[in-house]
């Protein structure tokens, strides 16, 4: 299978950035849209709302259904999945995608902001997850994707951002769990992750402003390596932790210049890219600050 055409994809936090990417992809093949995010007002330091992304993908070709969806909330997320399957008849695909960030050490880190952290990235996977799967399991060629990196248990990931650590690699927990609970039943429960850092609100507002987005590549590189891990066999890949460039190269891709936001500036890694991983030929990247073994 090579479109995602008549497929209907439930996205978390798909008003901006990466979910945004992976949506619009989807939209291009003439897929059918659930934008599940708390969005539904414009603000000053996050650009877009579940509305405007609706726009863009129907724009784009696809069907939109804009959900306001808080993924902690029980109750709100079996309302939106129902009302996606009321809309559109089904789910094939499930993106979890919605994430809180906090970089800070144990003592900056506050309860409330480490409850929100556990709230949306582990819990809040978890439970979209477990509400799509009886949906899924009617599809034809049913996925789930994390977007979560490898489990790379290295201290170095946890030592600077505790809490924000254990809440991501709580994600890809889920993926290995689910892939393996899932097999049986033709689900494939998938992770993937940026080799660099992504040019989104959470790299501008709190990794190092415009600086840090000119070394980063463009959101739309995980929408095309989305869109290649979505469209494979669910019974033959599952279980993976993907890397974005890896994923595009294996099908394929050689040009990775188009996604650089400033070819001037030399790339910078992203977070919890494990150090033997090998780009793809060509491709170079810097160590992020604070990243280092």
């Amino acid at each position: 299978m090579s479109s995602l055409a008549g497929k209907t994809l439930f996205i978390t936090g798909a008003s901006r950035g990466i979910g945004l990417a992976i949506a619009l992809r989807a939209a291009r093949d003439g897929a059918n849209v659930a934008i599940a995010a708390k969005t539904a007002e414009p603000q000053p330091k996050l650009k877009g709302t579940i509305y405007t992304a609706a726009d863009e993908i129907r724009a784009a070709g696809g069907q939109a259904l804009p959900l306001i969806c808080d993924i902690r909330d029980e109750a709100q997320v079996i309302a939106a999945i129902d009302k996606t399957v009321a809309e559109f008849g089904g789910i094939d695909i499930c993106v979890n995608n919605a994430s809180a960030i906090s970089l800070t050490n144990s003592q900056a880190t506050d309860m409330k902001r480490y409850d929100l952290m556990m709230g949306i990235n582990s819990r809040g996977t978890f439970m979209v997850s477990k509400y799509c799967i009886p949906h899924l399991k009617k599809a034809a060629n049913p996925h789930i994707l994390m977007l979560s990196p490898p489990l790379d248990m290295k201290a170095k990931w946890f030592a600077a951002s505790t809490a924000y650590t254990m809440a991501k690699f709580g994600m890809s927990m889920v993926v290995l769990g689910l892939s393996g609970e899932l097999k049986g039943a033709g689900i494939a429960v998938n992770a993937l992750w940026p080799r660099t850092t992504i040019a989104t609100a959470a790299v501008g507002n709190l990794l190092g402003g415009d600086a840090m987005m000119r070394a980063s590549r463009t959101p739309e590189i995980m929408g095309d390596a989305a869109h290649a891990i979505l469209t494979k066999p669910s019974r033959d890949f599952t279980g993976q932790f993907c890397i974005d460039d890896k994923v595009l190269y294996e099908a394929g891709v050689t040009d990775f210049e188009r996604y650089r936001v400033d070819p001037s500036v030399p790339l910078m890694s992203d977070f919890f890219v494990p150090d033997d991983d090998v780009p793809p030929p060509g491709v170079t990247v810097a160590s992020l600050p604070g990243a280092k073994g």
